[in-house]
C-alpha cells in the first residue's frame, strides 16, 4: 500500500487528465508538438491542480466499487492506512485537498492571468476539473451500470429543453 502522497504522485497523472489536456493542446490550438511541451512547461502547476481534482474526485465516488472488482487501494484507502483514520475521516481530508487544490488553481490563475501564453489551455484546464467534479457528483456512473450518468448526459446533449 503506496503513502497517500506516493499515490498522488502517481495519480494525478493515471486519470488521464494529462493526456486530455495534451490532446486539447493539439487539436484546439493547432499548436505543435514543441509547442504543446512548451505550453506545459509554462501551465505545469495548471494541469497538475486540474488533473489532481479530477482523480480525487473520482476516487471519492469509484473507489468503493473498484475495490469489490479487485481494483487498487485509492487515495482514501491510502490515507487510512498511512494515518489510521476512519474511511468517514479519509472522505473529508480527500474533500479538504480537493478545495485546497481549488484554492492553489485559482491562485495560480490569479498570478499569471495576464502573462500566459494559452489562456484557452488555462480555460480547457478549469473546465476539466469542473467536469470531474459535476460528472462524479453523484457517484460512480461510468463503473456501475445504473443508468444515471447516461441519464445525464441524455438530459443535458439530446433531450430538448421545454
Amino acid at each position: 500500500m503506496p503513502t497517500f502522497k506516493d499515490y498522488i504522485e502517481n495519480a494525478w497523472v493515471s486519470i488521464s487528465g494529462p493526456v486530455i489536456l495534451s490532446h486539447a493542446c493539439s487539436s484546439t490550438l493547432n499548436s505543435t508538438t514543441k509547442d504543446c511541451f512548451e505550453l506545459w512547461k509554462e501551465n505545469s502547476n495548471m494541469i497538475y491542480c486540474s488533473s489532481l481534482i479530477f482523480r480525487l474526485a473520482n476516487d471519492l465516488e469509484t473507489s468503493v466499487d473498484e475495490l469489490k472488482r479487485g481494483d487498487v487501494p485509492k487515495s482514501i484507502q491510502c490515507y487510512m492506512h498511512e494515518t489510521g483514520s476512519s474511511e468517514a475521516e479519509a472522505r473529508e481530508h480527500i474533500r479538504k485537498s480537493i478545495d485546497t487544490t481549488w484554492k492553489r488553481m485559482n491562485g495560480e490563475y490569479l498570478s499569471m492571468a495576464h502573462s500566459t501564453s494559452s489562456p484557452m489551455l488555462i480555460k480547457i484546464a478549469f473546465s476539466m476539473a469542473r467536469m470531474a467534479q459535476c460528472m462524479y457528483q453523484y457517484g460512480d456512473g461510468h463503473g456501475v451500470a445504473d443508468q444515471e450518468t447516461k441519464h445525464r448526459v441524455k438530459l443535458l446533449l439530446v433531450s430538448s429543453i421545454p
